[in-house]
C-alpha cells in the first residue's frame, strides 16, 4: 500500500502496487479528514486536528496539500508533548503546529519535488529536500505520496514538524548576534510591536553592521531625546507581511512601516537592499521572517554621514541565482538548522 518515491537523474518515477492504487481511488472521493481516519494510522493526528478545532477547515473545499505525521511519528516526540499540545490551555499553539503541516493548494509528489521551500497556512515556510532516493520536509522524510482526497492531497511523513515558537526579537536574541539592534529596539518602545501577532519582516543589521556607523552615532541615537529618530530608523528596516527572499527579489521595491521605500538589487548574483548587502534570508519567527543585513539602513529623513562605509567580508554571503531568484547560501541560528 505504500507508495515510495524513486529519483533518476533527471525524473521521478512512483511505484504503486495495485492495492496502493486502489486505495488511492477510493480516497480521492473522500475528504482529508475522512480519509485519514479510515487509513486507521492517523489516530493521533485526527484526535489533534479535533482539539484544535480544524476538522471542518481539512474538511472544507480547499484545496490542500497536508504532510500527515502517522501515529509513529507522533509517537517519537519526547514524553508528554502530545498530551500537552492537547490541553485546552495550549490550543493556539496546537493550531500552530498543525497548520504548519498544511500547505495551500494540491501540490502532488511531482511538484513538491521542484521546489526549495513550501510557504504553510501557519504562514513560516518548510523547507524541501531531495537527499539521495529521499525527499524530506524539514527534518522528516516523506515516505507515501499522492494520496488523493476530494479537496486536496496527502502525503504521509515519519515526524511531526515544528515550527518556530519564538518571536522576532526571540529569535533575535537566541542568534547572540543581534544585541544592539534589540536595545534600540527597546529604547525606541517597539519590542512589543515586533513580538505582536502582526507578521512582519524584518531586514535585521548585526552588531558589526552597527559598529560600521560613525563613532557615538548608537549612543546618541539610544538617548531619549532621540527616541523618535530612532523609531524612524527601525521602522526603515520592517515591512508588513511575511516577505520572503525570492519574493523580496522578485519586487524589487517594498514600503516599509516607516513609510519608505526599500530597493532590493541583484548584482553579479549578490542580493542587497538599498546597499546593505543581504547576508543571509528566511529566518522564521512565529510571527514573522529576518533577513540579515550588513550595514545599518537609513531613510532620506535621518541622514548619518558614513552610515555605509565598505562591507567587510561577511562570513556567509547571500548568492541568488539570477534566473529563479532562489537565494543558495543561507544561515540561521543553531535551533533552526537543518
Amino acid at each position: 500500500m505504500i507508495r515510495k518515491m524513486v529519483f533518476g537523474l533527471a525524473a521521478m518515477a512512483l511505484t504503486v502496487t495495485g492495492q496502493g492504487l486502489a486505495l488511492a481511488q477510493d480516497a480521492s472521493a473522500k475528504d482529508i479528514v475522512t480519509t485519514a481516519v479510515q487509513a486507521g494510522s492517523f489516530k493521533t493526528l485526527a484526535t489533534a486536528l479535533k482539539a484544535a478545532g480544524l476538522v471542518e477547515t481539512l474538511q472544507g473545499k480547499g484545496p490542500f496539500t497536508v504532510f500527515a505525521p502517522s501515529d509513529d511519528a507522533f509517537a517519537k516526540l519526547p514524553a508528554g508533548t502530545v498530551e500537552t499540545l492537547l490541553k485546552p490551555e495550549n490550543k493556539s499553539r496546537l493550531i500552530a503546529v498543525l497548520t504548519y503541516h498544511v500547505v495551500p493548494g494540491k501540490v502532488l509528489a511531482s511538484d513538491v519535488v521542484k521546489l526549495k521551500a513550501a510557504a504553510t497556512v501557519n504562514g513560516q515556510r518548510v523547507d524541501v529536500k531531495i537527499d539521495g532516493d529521499k525527499v524530506r520536509i524539514d527534518q522528516a522524510q516523506v515516505v507515501t505520496t499522492d494520496i488523493a482526497c476530494s479537496n486536496g492531497v496527502i502525503h504521509v511523513i515519519d515526524q511531526v514538524l515544528l515550527p518556530s515558537a519564538l518571536n522576532i526579537p526571540e529569535t533575535a536574541a537566541q542568534a547572540g548576534t543581534f544585541k544592539t539592534l534589540l536595545a534600540a529596539a527597546k529604547a525606541a518602545g517597539l519590542v512589543d510591536v515586533l513580538s505582536g501577532g502582526t507578521p512582519l519582516t524584518v531586514f535585521a543589521p548585526t552588531d558589526e553592521a552597527f559598529a560600521k556607523l560613525p563613532a557615538g552615532t548608537v549612543e546618541n541615537l539610544l538617548k531619549p531625546e532621540n527616541k523618535e529618530k530612532l523609531a524612524a530608523i527601525l521602522k526603515f528596516h520592517v515591512v508588513a507581511g511575511r516577505v520572503f527572499a525570492n519574493d523580496v527579489l522578485s519586487k524589487k521595491e517594498l514600503t516599509t512601516v516607516q513609510g519608505g521605500v526599500l530597493t532590493a538589487n541583484l548584482n553579479n548574483g549578490v542580493a542587497t537592499i538599498n546597499g546593505s548587502r543581504i547576508v543571509a534570508t528566511d529566518i522564521d519567527a512565529a510571527n514573522g521572517v529576518i533577513h540579515v543585513i550588513d550595514s545599518v539602513m537609513l531613510p532620506p529623513s535621518a541622514p548619518v554621514k558614513g552610515a555605509h562605509v565598505a562591507p567587510v567580508a561577511a562570513p556567509h554571503v547571500v548568492y541568488a541565482c539570477p534566473q529563479t531568484n532562489h537565494v543558495t547560501t543561507r544561515w540561521m541560528p543553531a535551533r533552526h538548522r537543518r
